[in-house]
């Protein structure tokens, strides 16, 4: 999962610069995705090792950064790759674009453009799903800035005060878009601020997939088991710029090439063949995801552009009798 979301993540932020086409000369130096693009390159360990312990009938909020998140809950990298196209075959029907891809069919509710934004929704959903008597649960992502935001408090509060079934998983990459986060937070980060509203935390070494697997396992049987929130705590690194277009020359070189030693493929890479895996069978499977993510851009490249009229549905009516 962590290398299909890595060959993802890659395609997608070629594809968004334009540069030299995959697709012959016709389609020349446009860039096929359009829009902000926010990657989670370096972060696949959170997204995997979370999801692991998801069923198909729960839920999950995500951020403007939910494309690792989208597919380790299951969506086809097909139909997002439409998505980011903006093609009729993608999951929104080419609606939504990269940062707000949704996939209902896998309990995937939505990324969010809004910082902080998926927060109350993953709330809602958790509190619907207990009025309803559901053993589904609601895993809610959100990076390190939503938590300077109002939306995490009231969320993390109402959670816990309805003893609701939500795992908030805070993907601690450090920096909030250009601004490194502990230029802009006070005290001890994320867990300190849960546990001050009564819902237990632990933090994780967020590169360790084997460690978040962990962490989110036993915290999701706790929120399984009726005992009400919880919080994940992963520390990882952005390896890219706070957009696909970003060189991000506001990090210090130093630093940055400290934290790409953290990789989290690099890591798990390391220990498969410590257990007595083959670097050989890495290879294969470097192969057959980036054989996936081609064949899921060819395919959104061929796939037709949405009817005219379509512009015309999913919209809500405001009752005022006419189109704005």
């Amino acid at each position: 999962m962590m290398l299909r979301i890595r060959a993802f993540e890659d395609a997608a932020e070629r594809l968004s610069q334009g540069g030299v086409s995959a697709f012959g000369s016709a389609a020349g130096n446009i860039a096929m995705v359009r829009g902000p693009l926010h990657l989670s390159t370096g972060q696949e360990a959170v997204a995997a090792g979370v999801c692991q312990h998801l069923q198909r009938s729960d839920l999950l909020t995500s951020t403007h950064r939910g494309h690792g998140h989208t597919l380790a809950k299951g969506a086809d990298t097909t139909r997002m790759m439409c998505e980011l196209f903006g093609r009729a075959g993608g999951s929104n029907g080419g609606k939504g674009g990269s940062m707000h891809i949704a996939d209902f069919s896998v309990g995937m509710l939505g990324a969010n453009g809004v910082v902080a934004a998926g927060l109350p929704i993953a709330v809602g959903a958790a509190h619907a799903l207990k009025l309803r008597g559901s053993s589904a649960v609601v895993a809610c992502f959100f990076g390190d800035g939503a938590i300077n935001r109002g939306p995490f408090l009231e969320a993390l509060n109402w959670a816990a005060s309805y003893h609701l079934p939500v795992l908030f998983v805070c993907e601690d990459n450090r920096w909030s878009a250009t601004t490194h986060t502990s230029a802009t937070t006070a005290g001890a980060g994320a867990a300190a601020r849960a546990l001050a509203l009564a819902v237990p935390a632990e933090t994780v070494n967020g590169n360790d997939v084997e460690a978040v697997c962990d962490g989110a396992g036993a915290l999701l049987k706790a929120v399984r088991g009726g005992e009400g929130p919880r919080l994940l705590h992963a520390l990882t690194y952005r390896v890219k710029g706070h957009v696909s277009v970003d060189p991000a020359h506001y990090r210090d070189p130093q630093a940055h090439a400290a934290a790409l030693e953290g990789d989290p493929i690099a890591l798990a890479s390391a220990r498969y063949v410590e257990l007595g895996g083959k670097a050989e069978d890495i290879d294969a499977l470097v192969r057959q995801a980036k054989q996936e993510i081609d064949a899921a851009q060819q395919a959104a490249h061929d796939a037709p552009w949405p009817a005219v009229d379509a512009a015309f549905s999913d919209v809500m009516n405001t009752g005022a009798g006419r189109w704005f």
